[in-house]
């Protein structure tokens, strides 16, 4: 996540999709992976949805507020953190790799990851924001590694006894390849008994949001998915 993704697409979906959550009565926690904004490229400027009735009536009162966000210029993550858009416990320290070497990268992000298990210490629901998803070699101990999620930082979630919910962002790949990175990521192991779900968020660049669920967990979740794809909210997600 970088700040100036504050108040696009992406977001309202994401959080449509938490608040959806948070019906449940379970906690939720949020690291938002945040970091520097870049500024090679447009991302951040899909707001369109902020103009079509039809993303309204998902959510009025998120529409609204995220429609005051960006029309007030106060694009950043901070903005989001408010119990009228998502009861929920935050995680905002950017993690940024600026000027390091290997050696203080991977110093850096153990502190960085400790003090998010800290402060989302006994959330039933950890949700994790970067901005690619899960790592690839290529990215895996570069600069470029604080956008992707570490399997071992989902793990200790789980382990703690949260169920995780992670992004991933859709390359030039078919749903199939996702898939099967995420069940390569629970065949890696230190999830016992999760209940894996992936939906896809179709709108704009299409999105993922694969779930590693507790068991004690799964029936809230699962009957609270089902839910929300009976309503507006089916027009833009979709069960893997």
């Amino acid at each position: 996540m970088q700040n100036r993704y504050t108040g696009d697409i992406g977001d309202f979906g994401k959080l449509g999709l938490l608040r959806q959550l948070s019906r449940t009565g379970l906690s939720i926690g949020v690291n938002w992976y945040l970091t520097p904004d870049e500024t090679h490229n447009g991302d951040g400027r899909h707001t369109g949805y902020l103009k079509d009735d039809a993303f309204r009536a998902c959510d009025e009162q998120l529409w609204s507020v995220l429609g005051e966000i960006v029309g007030e210029g106060k694009r950043q993550v901070s903005a989001l953190e408010r119990p009228d858009i998502l009861q929920a416990s935050f995680y905002s320290r950017i993690l940024d790799f600026t000027g390091t070497d290997k050696a203080e990268r991977q110093m850096l992000r153990w502190e960085w990851h400790n003090r998010a298990m800290q402060q989302l210490q006994n959330c039933d629901i950890i949700f994790v924001d970067p901005d690619n998803g899960l790592i690839v070699p290529s990215a895996d101990g570069t600069p470029k590694s604080n956008k992707f999620v570490l399997p071992f930082e989902l793990v200790e979630y789980y382990r703690a006894g949260s169920s995780v919910i992670y992004y991933q962002h859709k390359a030039r790949r078919p749903d199939s390849f996702y898939i099967e990175q995420n069940n390569q990521l629970i065949e890696f192991g230190g999830f016992p008994g999760a209940k894996s779900l992936g939906l896809k968020f179709r709108t704009t660049s299409q999105r993922y949001y694969f779930f590693l669920i507790q068991p004690q967990h799964a029936e809230a979740i699962m009957r609270c998915i089902e839910q929300m794809i009976s309503t507006p909210w089916i027009n833009h997600f979709e069960i893997l």
